[in-house]
């Protein structure tokens, strides 16, 4: 029974630590979904756990501040869009750029954010909450019905942007952008407000990524709190072959990854009468190296649900159709 409940423990972490992961990577899907790569991610993350922590704090109002690291993120993504849709600029150095201008903001507001706390009114709405006889359930219970709202909120976003692909014109509209602008746009659909739309909605998905590690998973203000969170944002999105719900899958084997190299650190193992001391440095690596792999794999293998969106990082220009 002991047993049962560690392990249940374990994946309730190791939720939690993919939760933002997930924030993240669907907000790249819905960018890349229709055609822009956008390396920006860890940037918007950035800001986006910058202004929510900063809100959070004036406020006390924990709706106020995960709309604000939304909008935040959606400012960063703003940006990357006026330079890559209207102007046609590089998207990979302009996605580089917005990285390196959201570490510049965060750093700079984190200078007086810097050891503070989240007041109550905030940090007990976001806190884990357990929900009566589910959260009982061996092993699931812990891991699926005690959580933050924020988790809850990242599996119905997952779950909504899916059947918004699938079933609706929009979401059709959105997935022959990617595939073919030119097509697309000769069809009679505004490829440009089609997106700005979603460009703008990503950046604000990235922006709630980076506010869950600042409101709920730590929850204060540390500088580089995101701490390479959005590179694998990006990574996961390649990982789950931009589908939505394989993205939950995807940023949750990662939590479970990171987790097992938590627990292996402050577990004392012996093998044959030795003492088995494993390298922090080696753990952190578990989930980086694994990811490498499972890219190496999906590169391999040539398969038509593998592949990127045709016209993924290629600007478009209307008078080249």
């Amino acid at each position: 029974m002991e047993f049962l409940n560690d392990l249940g423990l374990f994946l309730q972490i190791s939720v939690q630590m993919g939760t933002h992961i997930l924030l993240a990577t669907l907000g790249g899907i819905l960018c890349e979904k229709v055609g822009n790569m956008n390396l920006g991610i860890e940037g918007m993350m950035l800001m986006g756990a910058a202004f929510g922590f900063s809100v959070a704090l004036s406020s006390g109002n924990p709706a106020l501040a995960m709309v604000a690291s939304g909008f935040a993120g959606m400012a960063g993504a703003l940006i990357y869009a006026f330079i890559t849709i209207t102007l046609r600029g590089n998207q990979v150095v302009t996605g580089l750029v917005l990285t390196i201008f959201g570490s510049g903001v965060s750093g700079f507001m984190g200078k007086s954010l810097s050891g503070k706390a989240l007041p109550e009114s905030v940090s007990s709405v976001l806190a884990i909450k357990e929900l009566p006889y589910l959260s009982d359930i061996p092993v699931l219970g812990k891991m699926l019905f005690s959580q933050s709202i924020y988790v809850y909120l990242s599996l119905v976003l997952a779950v909504l942007m899916y059947l918004y692909f699938k079933f609706t014109r929009p979401g059709l509209s959105l997935r022959a952008t990617g595939e073919n602008t030119g097509a697309a746009d000769a069809s009679g659909i505004n490829v440009t407000l089609m997106k700005y739309v979603h460009v703008l909605g990503g950046g604000f998905l990235c922006g709630l990524g980076g506010a869950f590690l600042s409101l709920v998973f730590v929850p204060r203000w540390q500088d580089n709190i995101v701490a390479g969170a959005g590179w694998i944002a990006v990574a996961m999105i390649i990982f789950s072959t931009w589908n939505p719900l394989k993205a939950i899958f995807a940023a949750y084997a990662f939590g479970v990854l990171k987790g097992l190299g938590f627990t292996l650190q402050n577990t004392n193992l012996e093998l044959f009468g030795s003492k088995l001391v494993f390298s922090p440095m080696l753990l952190d690596m578990i989930p980086y190296v694994a990811t490498i792999v499972v890219l190496v794999f999906i590169t391999m293998h040539k398969k038509k649900e593998y592949q990127s969106p045709g016209s993924l990082g290629v600007p478009y220009f209307r008078e080249d159709r």
